[in-house]
């Protein structure tokens, strides 16, 4: 008799390969540098693969990990741009004597020109000065 092993496969598997995929070796073997990578890939493949799992178990039937990863990844995006929207005020708004050109932060962060005259408004000023811990140039005087 031959016992054949299949290793089951499920989403949570190829979830784990899409989020997080093993870098590739190189040609040339880079030595303890390459491999603390991987070592380091491979924890956060794992830790990722357990909470997934034990969101799954904790939730049974009503979980579905590829929506709950899709939307985590929504929720970074928008994390992401708002962080992005702070970083162009500050460009604009807060450094002196003269603040950064609109074409340097367009170039920067993917906008249009128009659209970096736009990316954020009286709220991410605020929000920035609160940060920084100062006003904005035009309140400075400067």
């Amino acid at each position: 008799m031959i016992l054949i092993l299949v290793t089951r496969r499920d989403i949570i598997d190829d979830l784990v390969d899409i989020v997080y995929p093993m870098p590739d070796l190189p040609a040339d073997d880079a030595g303890e540098a390459v491999q603390d990578g991987r070592d380091g890939v491979e924890a956060r493949r794992r830790g990722f693969e357990e909470s997934l799992r034990l969101a799954e178990e904790k939730a049974g039937y009503c979980y579905d990990p590829l929506l709950s990863e899709i939307s985590r990844a929504r929720k970074e995006m928008r994390e992401a741009e708002q962080k992005m929207r702070l970083l162009v005020a500050y460009g604009r708004e807060f450094i002196s004597p003269r603040p950064y050109q609109l074409k340097d932060l367009a170039a920067a962060a993917g906008y249009s020109v128009s659209g970096t005259r736009s990316a954020y408004n009286e709220d991410e000023i605020s929000d920035v000065a609160a940060r920084v811990g100062r006003l904005p140039r035009s309140q400075r005087g400067a």
